[in-house]
């Protein structure tokens, strides 16, 4: 009887210790190098869908260039949302007619699905006029389904703390599989 006692007692701490690296690994792994996405709503529409789930690369956020994917997290919402990257510091950002202009250069959007621009706009501005500069450490983020997106026009400009992550690697639905 003492020895199932005992062997029940070691099974318990196995378990434990197994339980407890399960959680440290999770933990470092969301913290350092990918968190878990599931993506909610229309704003990135059709290249990231509404319930699509997959993984955001944490550790590539301190590389961040223009037409990334990135997620970023509002504060006053405690949401994160999944936006693309369109102004970097320093720059002005103009929309004038649905094009992009950085620094007045014109910029082509050529991740844009133009069929569902077109589908979208019913003769009015995909991306309605504005004007912006950006500070320090400041990035404007549009969704890709500007008409349907709340980000940097609602929001402002977002700092390089509040980009959790870069890149989204959906993994479900299985058909829609790949790198955003």
């Amino acid at each position: 009887m003492a020895e199932l006692k005992t062997r029940i007692k070691e099974e318990v701490i196995d378990f434990i210790k197994m339980l407890l690296v399960s959680f440290v690994s999770v933990y470092l792994i969301t913290t350092f190098i990918a968190k878990p996405v599931k993506v909610s709503g229309d704003s990135m529409y059709p290249q990231v869908k509404d319930h699509q789930i997959g993984f955001s690369l944490v550790f590539g956020k301190n590389h961040i260039e223009r037409f990334d994917v990135v997620v970023v997290y509002v504060e006053e919402t405690d949401k994160h949302l999944v936006k693309r990257v369109i102004g970097l510091p320093y720059e002005t950002i103009r929309y004038t007619d649905s094009k992009l202009y950085v620094n007045d250069v014109l910029v082509e959007e050529e991740f844009l699905d133009q069929d569902y621009v077109l589908s979208q706009s019913n003769g009015m501005d995909f991306t309605s006029d504005f004007e912006i500069t950006l500070n320090d450490d400041e990035y404007f983020l549009l969704g890709d389904n500007r008409p349907y997106s709340r980000d940097s026009r609602y929001y402002g400009p977002f700092t390089s703390d509040e980009i959790v992550s870069k890149g989204i690697l959906v993994l479900y639905p299985l058909n829609e599989c790949g790198v955003k």
